[in-house]
């Protein structure tokens, strides 16, 4: 190597997502439910409009803190899941019992939204992958599609549950048999393991809303009777334990 010879800065890309795992799953199935009946706590309990104004202040506040990070950081990340389930929840409840639009066409409108966000980042960025999101414009991109999947997500789980009258937990139950169908895929084909990922993200929507809902709602319904406000507070406290496990392990891996 001569004196002339230029060596290249390495340039480390961190990512701003966390490793899909178990865990990972787990947490994000807790949030759906958490936001579900938070929301509908919040939107009986204080005045709707209010509250979805709040909310909407908190979400982007959540989503500056996660934006300003310069890679994963759990507690970070999850928060703005969390607000983004209890906001998106929002969103399709509002364009349903306030706008008036039908379960079936709501849920048909985001899956549409959805497919051009992803027309969109793919056409700018080559790629849905969430191994690659390490630069703004990607990280601008999969919260745009973690929003639309939450508010298809709800929007969906409310039209089978209410519409199509299977009711919360049958409503819960089938969507955890299709939720099973993703990682079968995957194991077939690694080929569409963009694809498996995104369909299962948006069908833990409704599994944990439909069974939170399920565990709300009056014994008349066909529900255990917990009432929302309790299903909220035990479904935050463990995804705060769970997101302590994830801050803990995630702090020993740099460690190491």
């Amino acid at each position: 190597m001569t004196s002339s010879t230029i060596v290249a800065p390495r340039v480390l890309l961190l990512s701003k997502v966390p490793e899909v795992s178990v865990l990972f799953w787990v947490i994000k199935v807790l949030t759906t439910g958490m936001g579900e009946t938070t929301s509908d706590y919040l939107v009986k309990a204080f005045d709707p409009v209010a509250v979805v104004v709040i909310a909407a202040l908190v979400f982007i506040v959540c989503f500056f803190v996660q934006f300003r990070a310069q890679r994963y950081v759990p507690w970070r990340y999850w928060l703005l899941v969390s607000m983004v389930s209890v906001f998106g929840t929002m969103i399709a409840d509002v364009a349903h019992i306030v706008v008036g639009i039908p379960y079936a066409v709501s849920s048909l409108v985001f899956a549409i939204t959805l497919a051009v966000v992803f027309f969109v980042w793919w056409r700018t960025e080559h790629t849905l992958s969430i191994h690659s999101i390490t630069t703004s414009r990607r990280e601008l991109f999969y919260w745009a599609t973690v929003i639309v999947t939450f508010a298809l997500g709800t929007a969906a789980g409310d039209f089978l549950a209410r519409t199509v009258g299977l009711g919360f937990l049958v409503a819960g139950i089938l969507c955890a048999v299709l939720i099973a169908i993703p990682p079968l895929g995957y194991r077939i084909s690694q080929a569409g393991a963009v694809f498996f990922f995104w369909a299962a993200y948006v069908l833990t929507r409704p599994l944990g809303a439909s069974f939170a809902d399920w565990s709300a709602i009056g014994h008349s319904a066909g529900g255990l009777g917990l009432g929302t406000g309790p299903v909220s507070i035990v479904l935050l406290v463990a995804i705060v334990a769970l997101v302590g496990v994830l801050s803990f392990t995630h702090a020993s891996v740099k460690a190491d």
